[in-house]
């Protein structure tokens, strides 16, 4: 409280002591940036941001790597959106509440390909949001001027932004075929032979060109990609993959195996694990335990579980 009223005293042209001399300069008080909360406004805004990946490598049309290294910004309401190509995607709220959000819509992940056409650059693994990571897709427009033009969130944590460039205003501009290496271009072409002596299925056209964007880096392997997770999934896996549901099997067995030996060291009858082996398979259901099966209402055991 002191120092608070020599402020004020101050600038009044007053001190504690009395008034000040007449020939004294007057004295500028200047208020200390306020330093308390994670999203101060006065901070940096990359200090209070933590992405969760490193963006995936520059890919895409040439013409469009000079992009990399930039920002653009649209203010929208009380939000501010900035779109860093091949980079991130985030979001700051413009007031001065302690509390300001501030966040990750997406890190540069993928693009978006259909009918040779480079459609959109997809954003993933942003900041948390429920039970999933916000993304966002941008769409490239033809402008006269690089930049973000708009941002709307037509799902919940999925976010569409337009970004117009100059850069995409050939009508050749976003092609897929001309920004592949010239051993892809050849083996692309040998895949739409194949598909017209009827060597290959439609189906198989379709996988095989996606094998050929993967391994230009234009599109992610299943394997980079992260699944959802789900609400209700042990540890909040997803199963949208055979391989989360194996992983989520393979866990189920080892607590089971740590169930039943709990239930034998407390002397508990239970089933016997060749009774219980058609769990190994799905769709086999467990067979009811009797009544002299079901677990006692043992204090100590229930503890230990």
């Amino acid at each position: 409280m002191a120092a608070e009223l020599a402020g004020v005293l101050l600038l009044l042209g007053l001190s504690a002591r009395g008034p000040a001399p007449a020939g004294a300069a007057k004295m500028k008080v200047v208020e200390e940036p306020n330093t308390f909360g994670v999203n101060n406004p006065f901070l940096p805004q990359a200090s209070r941001l933590q992405a969760k990946r490193d963006p995936s490598p520059v890919s895409g049309p040439v013409h469009l790597s000079r992009l990399s290294g930039k920002c653009f910004s649209l203010v929208e309401s009380t939000y501010k959106y900035e779109f860093c190509p091949f980079h991130n995607v985030t979001q700051h709220e413009q007031t001065f509440r302690w509390n300001a959000y501030s966040g990750i819509l997406g890190i540069w992940h993928e693009w978006e390909i259909a009918n040779n056409t480079f459609t959109g650059m997809w954003m993933r693994d942003g900041d948390a949001c429920r039970s999933r990571s916000r993304q966002s897709k941008v769409e490239l427009t033809c402008g006269k001027s690089n930049r973000l033009a708009h941002v709307s969130e037509p799902s919940t944590c999925v976010y569409a932004l337009t970004f117009e460039t100059p850069l995409v205003c050939h009508p050749h501009s976003l092609l897929v075929y001309p920004a592949l290496p010239e051993a892809l271009q050849r083996r692309w072409d040998q895949v739409e032979q194949d598909l017209a002596d009827e060597l290959i299925t439609p189906q198989g056209h379709e996988k095989l060109l996606q094998t050929l964007f993967e391994d230009a880096g234009y599109l992610r392997s299943p394997e980079e990609n992260e699944a959802p997770k789900l609400e209700g999934g042990p540890d909040g896996l997803g199963f949208e993959t055979l391989e989360n549901c194996r992983k989520a099997h393979k866990e189920l067995s080892k607590e089971m195996k740590r169930l039943r030996g709990l239930l034998t060291q407390h002397g508990i009858p239970h089933a016997k694990p060749t009774e219980t082996s058609s769990l190994e398979h799905f769709g086999h259901k467990m067979p009811r335990p009797g009544p002299a099966e079901q677990l006692r209402g043992d204090p100590g055991l229930r503890g230990s579980l």
